[in-house]
């Protein structure tokens, strides 16, 4: 873990008070633009390398994040556990955003999630790239994260539009309450299932899934879709 003191200079709602939890895994071409077009509103930054292969964490690190390094790959959900424990042990924070280090969430979505945490003290505000027309997934995609939608619904009583979406705020309360124990990407089914197990309060916000270049070069549209199967089946 590096050791610099994160910088609370105030440049957006909630930035003196908001850890943005950030899993990592050989990004190293795209995370340093990440971090830094994240720390220019949002200064507490922790990035999970979660066993990369390339320099992905010294890239992260020198764009001024904090950065935890698990000694081989675990999966992302290890990643978000990992980051929602280093964020909970800073007395100050109020809540964390989980956001990812390819370039497909975006600060502009974020900053109003984080506003409406606050201004309606709600538990969890979830992205959902369903409420508005910005995000075009393809058609397989888009079927199956209807289905992921209509079977989460029914075995967490949890009422969402998407429920595999990786941009997510949670209050100071519903980390320490919220469980993590899926280590891969059945973890994504286990939050929204937690979220229904403490009863915790939850509003969707839209928001806008990049699908770059980058992220289609290394197909993870698809790859995700095939996770998101896996989970449903074999959880």
């Amino acid at each position: 873990m590096n050791s610099a003191a994160p910088s609370r200079e105030l440049s957006a709602p909630g930035a003196d008070t908001t850890w943005f939890v950030v899993p990592l895994f050989n990004e190293g071409t795209v995370v340093g633009d990440v971090i830094r077009d994240l720390r220019s509103r949002y200064p507490l930054v922790v990035c999970v390398d979660d066993g990369s292969h390339d320099d992905s964490a010294r890239i992260a690190a020198e764009a001024g994040a904090a950065v935890v390094r698990h000694p081989y790959n675990m999966g992302q959900g290890a990643a978000l556990k990992t980051g929602i424990d280093y964020a909970l042990r800073d007395p100050h924070m109020r809540q964390i955003v989980t956001f990812d280090s390819d370039g497909q969430h975006q600060v502009e979505d974020a900053a109003p999630m984080i506003a409406l945490r606050e201004q309606e003290q709600v538990d969890v505000v979830l992205g959902s790239r369903f409420l508005d027309a910005r995000t075009k997934p393809g058609l397989i995609k888009r079927l199956v994260l209807w289905g992921a939608v209509h079977y989460s619904n029914l075995t967490s009583g949890v009422k969402l539009t998407d429920t595999h979406n990786g941009l997510r705020v949670f209050g100071r309360e519903a980390c320490e309450k919220i469980t993590i124990e899926q280590n891969r990407m059945a973890h994504a089914s286990e939050i929204v299932e937690e979220i229904g197990r403490h009863q915790l309060t939850v509003r969707e916000h839209p928001v806008h899934i990049l699908y770059t270049d980058y992220s289609r070069s290394k197909g993870q549209p698809i790859l995700n879709s095939v996770n998101i199967v896996i989970d449903m089946l074999f959880r």
